[in-house]
This record gives structure tokens, sequence and C-alpha cells, in this order.
């Protein structure tokens, strides 16, 4: 029974209201999408996701891709279902209209992909590979790179990859052995294999564009001497449709445990012709720029899971009877009463309502500095906005992606028995899930990457936007009237003082021990994260409770509603502040002191 409509009263809360005040707004190049314009994006995306993606998502799972002959096709109605998605626009929303593109925020871009991912998480990878890899090719390539590749990659046309990891290197990406040989007119011949390519060969568009990562013969030792490579399946001709075969050829697709739709493919590369994008021996910070883009991006997979999982669960937990209320009959007329009357289904609702509403929020607040980072006119906002994007992409990669996780087991256990079998759907949303805490670096490379990188660059200065916007709501909050808000207030104190001791206990013992700074770091990660959410919880706390003390008119039930999902997080969720912080101080020791042959 998978259960979906775009929660959108709650998409314009986080859109038009939550963020007011948090100086990333009021955009020039923004200014011609008003709130009407983009509701109203919102309600005809939900549409497609509705009518269009969720009908192919189970049996899309249930046929998966196949592979015969060196060609891959993806499931019945995939082909169809990508037509309409590509020419209603909807794969170039926040693309740049100098490439075709219709240069929407990033703000509502992503509560689109947020839509997408909840009824087809299959079906976002073939544009969202695509919009990733753009990214790249407008950021690092040659000009005459940009005028052949991105107006038909940009409208979808053309579809995109990156292709990264190797049979014998993945994260560690220094070990990798494509080469690239200069050719005399300035292109090279790239060869070599790549695996866990998704969405690496299909058969929705007339051309596949990948971004390749190899070395070039001399090229330095590890990540230093790697360079980025455009490779096309098809050489384009002269008038920019797919001409010869390349050597790009695909030795088989993967068989995994969920994403079965999504082709991920085993790719050689046969003195493939191609063309450098950016710097030699720069291609991982070109990469990167796609890479940090997809890590957002993989976030709100586990986002978009995450509310499919909880409106399933709410559906099954309203019709399922199964014993009575412990405070009495609920049901007088039936044989037992709806199972959402039961506290500990309440639990599991509640959880899984908390995590949907806060990563929004916190992934909102995320989308707003992409898009100051990009467009904002004031140099002092846009390092304040590139300074938190550094910080918060690790945090919404792997905290979304380790809830949408929880969220699918959730919405099994909701349903018992009849989770864990085929025939409801919602298994389905566990098996999907999993891949999105390993793929884009691993969540635990994730966590690295925050105490390692981001917590130490430029004396902590990554830190100051987060840490001001928390430190400012708070001193604001402890001057509100209404009690509840003063506890809620007093909670989360509790809890930013237990994110700037860590941050404090990671400084001191990382400098002088790298494996007590990696001893921390998941905790660190869950910690911020759970801060992050507790803000913008407090935000809502204190609008929605503004907004019922004025009259609220026909949004009464919408704020009640706020105020009790931020009841749940602030006595259920934040208080693992607490634990976390607990286990961060106590160090390494535990952790790494038994011998690795005692294992």
């Amino acid at each position: 029974m998978q259960t979906y409509d775009a929660p959108l009263r709650d998409m314009r809360f986080v859109l038009h209201e939550l963020f007011a005040d948090d100086g990333f707004g009021g955009l020039r190049a923004h200014e011609e999408f008003t709130p009407d314009l983009l509701d109203a994006v919102l309600e005809e995306a939900n549409k497609v996701a509705k009518d269009v993606l969720l009908p192919l998502n189970a049996s899309g799972d249930i046929e998966g891709c196949t592979y015969e002959n060196g060609v891959v096709r993806t499931p019945k109605g995939f082909k169809e279902a990508y037509e309409t998605f590509r020419a209603g626009g909807w794969a170039s929303l926040a693309s740049d209209p100098g490439w075709g593109g219709q240069g929407l925020p990033e703000t509502v871009n992503k509560l689109v992909e947020e839509m997408i991912c909840a009824t087809n998480v299959s079906f976002s990878l073939y544009p969202g590979l695509t919009h990733g890899a753009t990214t790249a090719i407008e950021g690092h390539a040659s000009d005459e790179l940009k005028q052949a590749y991105l107006p038909k990659m940009v409208s979808a046309e053309w579809s995109g990859t990156m292709c990264l990891t190797e049979s014998h290197c993945g994260t560690d990406l220094g070990l990798l052995r494509t080469k690239a040989e200069p050719q005399a007119d300035g292109s090279y011949k790239i060869t070599g294999s790549k695996i866990f390519i998704s969405a690496g060969d299909h058969d929705l568009t007339s051309n596949v564009i990948h971004l390749v990562l190899a070395r070039l013969p001399d090229a330095p030792r590890g990540v230093k001497g790697i360079s980025l490579f455009l490779v096309p399946k098809y050489l384009p001709k002269d008038d920019g449709t797919p001409g010869p075969a390349n050597g790009v050829s695909v030795a088989g697709i993967e068989h995994k445990m969920g994403m079965k739709a999504s082709a991920t493919c085993q790719i050689n590369f046969d003195d493939a012709t191609g063309w450098i994008v950016g710097e030699p021996n720069k291609g991982l910070a070109a990469m990167f720029t796609m890479m940090n883009t997809e890590r957002v991006s993989v976030g709100v997979q586990g986002l978009g899971i995450n509310e499919i999982a909880y409106q399933s669960a709410v559906a099954y937990a309203k019709e399922r009877l199964q014993g009575r209320s412990l405070s009495g009959v609920k049901n007088p007329d039936g044989p037992a009463d709806p199972i959402i009357v039961h506290p500990d289904v309440r639990r599991m609702l509640m959880t899984m309502r908390v995590y949907a509403e806060g990563c929004r929020a916190l992934g909102q607040w995320c989308s707003r500095a992409l898009d100051a980072e990009k467009h904002s006119d004031d140099p002092e906002v846009k390092e304040r906005a590139t300074r938190f994007v550094a910080l918060m992409t690790p945090v919404v990669k792997a905290l979304f992606t380790d809830f949408g996780s929880e969220a699918a087991n959730l919405c099994v256990q909701t349903y018992g028995g009849h989770g864990y079998i085929r025939e409801h759907g919602v298994e389905q949303f566990v098996r999907d899930a999993r891949i999105a805490q390993i793929y884009e670096g691993t969540n635990g490379i994730q966590a690295l990457d925050l105490v390692g990188r981001k917590l130490g660059a430029d004396m902590g200065a990554n830190l100051r936007p987060f840490f001001h916007a928390v430190s400012n709501l708070l001193e604001d909050m402890t001057k509100a009237d209404d009690k509840v808000l003063k506890i809620w207030t007093g909670g989360m104190q509790q809890a930013f003082g237990a994110l700037q001791l860590s941050t404090a206990t990671i400084a001191q013992k990382g400098l002088k021990d790298p494996e007590e700074a990696g001893a921390a770091a998941t905790d660190y990660l869950r910690l911020m994260g759970l801060v992050g959410m507790g803000y913008t919880f407090l935000k809502a706390a204190k609008i929605a409770t503004d907004r019922l003390a004025g009259g609220a008119g026909e949004d009464e039930g919408f704020y009640k509603a706020k105020l009790a999902t931020a009841g749940f997080f602030f006595d259920r969720i934040l208080p693992q502040a607490t634990a976390l912080f607990l286990a961060i101080k106590s160090g390494k020791r535990s952790m790494m002191t038994m011998p690795a042959e005692a294992f």
C-alpha cells in the first residue's frame, strides 16, 4: 500500500514562512518567481509524482532493468514516463536559462526532488545524475564542450553519469588505474573499467555522456594525479545528433538489493574518445562540483523515502484493526480498534513524521544557502552561504539517509508481518533506502569529512554561520512568554551546549591523535544534525504559536499539528544529544583497544 500525496502545506511553510529572516533571501535573480508561481509548480509536480511515477514504483522494482547482448533496458513504462517528465521541463527546473533551463530557485527544485524520490527513487537517478553532470561541465569545461553538450543534457535529451569507482578502489580514488592518452587533435583516448555506475546505460535517451576520472601518462601518484574527461557513448555528428559508437561498452548490470529500476552498470572504456574537463591533474576538484550537488540530492532521497514510508504507515495504522486501546474502546462497532490508538504505534509514526518534517526544514535552509551562494550580490552573504553549505552538506547526506532508512524500517514494523511480504509494497522502501547510506561517500566518510575537513578549515570559520544562527535564536527565545516554548528553549540550550563542548573535545583530542576525531565523527555528525533540526523546530514552534494567537483561520489545524510534532521532537528525539556528547567524550579507547586478531 504505497501511499503518497505531497505534503504541500508543509512545503509551503518551509518555503515561505520558516526562513524569512535567515539573510539568504531577497535574491534579484529570483524576483520573478512569486509565491503563487512557486506554489503552482509544487502542485503540478505533485500530480506528476502521484500519477506518473508512483504507479511505476512497485512494478519497476519487480521487473527491474535488463541487460542482453550489450543492451540495457529499463522497466515497462519508464520510457513513456521519462518523456512525459522531460517534455514537462521537470528535469531542468534549476538549470541555467542560458542552456535551456528554467532557473528556478534550488529551494523549489529540492522540494520537487523530494516528490520524485518519494514516489520512484529509482527513476530519480536518471535525471538526477544528469543534473549533477551538467553542474560539473558548466563549472569547469571549455566553452566548446559546453556549447556541444549542455543544451541537450539540460533538456534531458541526453543523460549524464559520473564514473569514479573501479573494482579495486572506491573511496580511495588515488588508486584508480583508468588511463587517458593525449591525441594530436586535443582529445584523449580513455582506457579502463568502472563499476557501480548509476544510470550508466539505458534506453531513455539517445546518448549518455560519461564524466570519467582517469590518469594522464605523466600524472603524479595519488589523488593529485587525477583528471576528469567527458566521454560520450556516441560521438556527436556535426549537426549535433548522435553519430558513431565510441569505445564505450556495458559489461553487465549489477543485481542489487534495491533500486532495481535504476541501471547500475559495469562499463568498459576501450580507447574511447574523450575531452578533458578542467585542468590536468585537477579532476577531483572538478568532480567534487558534481559530487557535492549529488550528496545533497542523495540526502533528499532519504527524505523522500521517509515521507512515503510515513504516509504509507499512517494509512495502514488507521485501517488495521488489532487489539483494544489501553484507555478504553475507540471503535465500539468493530471487533477491534485501529492500531493507531496504541502508544508504540504512535511512537513509530511520530518518529517518522518528526524525521520528515525536520529534514525537510533543515534541507530547505541548506537550499536557501545554495541559492545565495550562487546568486547573492552581497560578498558577505555569499561567503556565509558557502561556509554554511560546506558544513551542512555531509550532515544533510548522512543524517537524512540514516533517518530515511530508519523510517522505512519503522514503516515495515507498523505493518508487522504484512510489511515483510511484497504484497503491500513497503518492504521495497527498506531495500531502496539502504544504498543512500553508502553511495556518494558512505555516511562514515561524510562524518570524517565533517570533523576532518569542515570543522578545522580557516580556524573553524565554517561553524560560525550555523553557531551564530542557533545562538541568536536561543537568545531571542529566552524572552518568549509562552511556558512551553521556554521549556523547549531550555532543551535546545542543553543540546547546543553539548554540541559546543563536543566541538571543543574533538578539537583538543583530534589535534593530538587523529583517531580520536575519527572515533567521535559519526556521533558528532548526528549531534550537529539534531541541533540543526532543533533550530528549525524551535523557529517553527514560535511561528505556529504566534499564528494561533493571532487567529490562524483554516490553517489552525496545521499549526497545532506543527506544535505537536515539535513537542515530540523536544521530548523524545533531542534528548539523544546528551548521550551523544557522553559517547564523544569517552574517546577512542573502548573502540580501538581490542587487537584486530581478536575480532
